[in-house]
């Protein structure tokens, strides 16, 4: 083999070696996962919460039996319990206390447990964590006097078992009675919202998390139209 031939094929070996991808063994910073929403909370994150490391108004609810997209199994399912997660950035997924501009994670050393868990080249124990030990609002509201109250009683009363009764009846011929109570419901939620604004002075980012999405913004993943 000439020196040429020998050149030509030793270039074009490095060409298909560079144009392979090295496999993925440790995190590099690139900030994806980040970029496709923020994590659920585990009674392991509850002293980042009530230190204020995170604050709440960067919390909100998926509320028992709401229908909620899974990230792990990739599509949407009914919630057993309440789960409580970061909220994104406006009206994308991009986790709140993502720096976009710095490509990281605003609290790094603090981030939750989900976010320490996950290895976007092995997801085993981010799937072994994920359903166990969830926060719920009980968990961090229960003792505060009156809101837990309130908080109960919306839940009893916007509960999502009654709401799907009701969607499901719509279409039947009961439906103008089924639309006349879930309107009433809807009413409430909104209606109990502004009452904790406007006497209990919270500040309005915390709704979300305090009584989950609302109901007008929920409710079109039961296949209703608003």
């Amino acid at each position: 083999m000439n020196s040429v031939s020998k050149n030509k094929n030793e270039k074009s070996k490095a060409s298909a070696e560079a144009g392979k991808e090295k496999p993925i063994s440790e995190c590099r910073r690139c900030g994806t996962c980040c970029k496709k929403g923020g994590p659920s909370f585990h009674h392991a994150d509850k002293a980042l919460i009530e230190k204020g490391v995170i604050h709440s108004k960067y919390l909100y609810t998926i509320r028992k039996g709401e229908m909620a997209y899974d990230n792990v199994r990739q599509c949407l399912e009914l919630v057993s319990s309440d789960v409580i997660k970061l909220k994104g950035k406006g009206d994308g997924w991009t986790c709140i206390l993502f720096d976009e501009k710095q490509n990281a994670c605003t609290i790094y050393e603090n981030r939750p447990i989900e976010c320490r868990a996950l290895k976007c080249w092995d997801t085993k124990a981010l799937e072994e964590l994920y359903a166990k030990r969830r926060l719920k609002r009980e968990d961090l509201v229960a003792d505060i006097e009156g809101l837990w109250g309130i908080i109960k009683d919306h839940q009893a009363r916007c509960n999502y078992e009654t709401i799907q009764k009701l969607v499901n009846a719509i279409n039947s011929d009961r439906g103008g009675e089924a639309r006349q109570k879930l309107a009433e419901i809807i009413q409430f939620d909104i209606e109990i919202r502004k009452l904790v604004v406007s006497r209990g002075e919270l500040d309005m980012e915390m709704l979300d998390f305090l009584f989950g999405r609302p109901l007008k913004q929920t409710l079109k993943n039961f296949g209703l139209k608003m």
